[in-house]
């Protein structure tokens, strides 16, 4: 009997739906096709990404639930009749975790048939200067922050606006097919708060799918160490490095796991930082306001529940946290089909899958009580490393973050990228969605990656066409 596929049933709405989605009776699919184990779910459609770890309690998908309620609605203004959603700003990105990770997927950048004139909702920009902060993290800019906020709540001026233009970047393939990339230029217009500082640094980052981030943190942090070891060793260019970073929650340095560059640790660290810094909701762990000193009205904006901090109370945070984490991957699709299982041979022998690793087995998280062991043990197929890799001038944006500088970015995950177009209807990759597809995010590769670019540079269509298969059906 083949697995019962779920298409277009809405996440959340009601126990019943969640926990009568799979049965035991289910045999257990091939490995390779269950991304995640036991956790796997058979998912297709604009709810793909937004379903349980298949393997969890009653009692779990409870808690699932009510996070995921907390996940998708939007926060509102200070003072409201409720101090259970009351707090947003007064400087902000979005109303909600899911206003930037719609349907618990990909953000995208502005759309080019809209003239690009949309702020961002999904895409942010990161902003520092020279020098590291107490954790030895980015040090923001003294008017602005760490994160330029577009948007602000009624009696508070946004920080400005977001501009973006692009250049063409023409390039062709051995064949002789010509092919343009397009490079995002960023800048702002209508500071409401006076200069950023000269020496700014700016970094854009798009908001990712969200699925599976409780199983890569329950990697065992020796096999992504391992993956470092192992590329120094084999002599090639490949040479991948782990960030340390400081993480909240464990009041520690712990390695790298999340983020664009690897400068988060945890799904809880993750989870507090976007609620303070995306949407200005307040937590024990992140108790301030992102108010800088000269932004005199927003420091003077009525604070959320009722004038008590935080504003976002621990059990409400730590269901969220818990809803990130046990978010399940949906299990590859085609995995036979003969093109599929050539482009799989080619994304090996282009040496893809250095960086973008097949596959681990789980162990157990940093926090317990914040995910389920029904995590724990699973063999699972994330495609990547989790490691920092100089990807070169075409993608660096020169702004350090931790040990990570300039130049490097973290191998995402590949598991769902087949499923994006059906969750978010868009096919943009990469930090900040300059690549429409696979096959330009790999043009798009440099650096340590220039080598695997430079092969796919020389495939035929045929196997162009096969690889971008293989990728989708993640």
């Amino acid at each position: 009997m083949s697995p019962r596929r779920i298409a277009g049933a809405a996440a959340g709405i009601s126990l019943a739906s969640l926990g009568l989605a799979w049965a035991a009776s289910d045999p257990a699919p091939a490995d390779d096709v269950a991304v995640g184990g036991a956790t796997t779910v058979y998912a297709t459609g604009q709810n793909a990404f937004s379903f349980p770890a298949a393997n969890l309690t009653d009692p779990e998908r409870t808690r699932f639930v009510i996070g995921n309620s907390f996940f998708k609605r939007n926060w509102v203004q200070a003072p409201a009749s409720t101090k259970a959603r009351d707090g947003l700003g007064p400087h902000f990105i979005a109303r909600s975790c899911g206003g930037c990770h719609t349907q618990d997927g990909r953000g995208q950048p502005p759309d080019f048939a809209r003239g690009l004139s949309d702020q961002p909702v999904g895409l942010l920009l990161r902003l520092s200067v020279p020098g590291r902060d107490k954790a030895g993290g980015p040090l923001p800019d003294p008017v602005y922050g760490d994160q330029f906020s577009n948007f602000a709540v009624n009696g508070v001026k946004p920080e400005g606006s977001i501009t973006i233009r692009y250049e063409a970047v023409h390039g062709r393939f051995a064949d002789g097919t010509r092919y343009t990339l397009q490079k995002p230029v960023y800048g702002f217009k209508g500071l409401n708060y006076g200069p950023m500082a000269k020496d700014v640094m700016v970094s854009p980052r798009l908001a990712p799918q969200v699925i599976g981030m409780g199983l890569l943190e329950a990697i065992p942090e020796d096999a992504i160490r391992g993956n470092a070891r192992a590329q120094a060793d084999a002599g090639g260019p490949i040479r991948g490095q782990v960030n340390e970073v400081w993480d909240q929650p464990s009041q520690k340095t712990l390695l790298g796991r999340f983020g664009w560059k690897a400068n988060v640790a945890t799904v809880a660290h993750q989870t507090a930082g976007a609620f303070h810094g995306d949407m200005g909701i307040t937590s024990s762990l992140f108790p301030d306001e992102t108010c800088m000193p000269r932004q005199k009205d927003c420091l003077a904006a009525p604070r959320g529940a009722q004038g008590q901090q935080p504003e976002v109370d621990d059990k409400t945070f730590e269901d969220v946290v818990f809803y990130t984490a046990t978010l399940a991957p949906p299990a590859r699709r085609n995995a036979d089909d003969p093109q599929v299982l050539r482009g799989q041979q080619l994304f090996a022998q282009a040496q893809c899958a250095v960086c973008h690793r097949p596959s681990y087995t789980t162990a157990e998280g940093p926090f317990p009580r914040l995910t389920s062991k029904a995590l724990s043990g699973q063999t699972i197929h994330p495609y990547t490393d989790l490691l920092l890799h100089d990807m070169g001038e075409g993608l660096a944006d020169g702004r350090p973050d931790f040990q990570a500088n300039g130049r490097q970015w973290r191998t995402p995950p590949l598991w769902g990228i087949g499923l994006i177009k059906d969750v978010n209807g868009h096919t943009r990759l990469l930090h900040d969605g300059r690549a429409n597809g696979v096959l330009e995010a790999v043009l798009w590769h440099g650096g340590e990656a220039q080598a695997s670019r430079d092969a796919v540079i020389r495939f035929t269509a045929e196997e162009r066409a096969a690889l971008v298969k293989f990728v989708e059906s993640l």
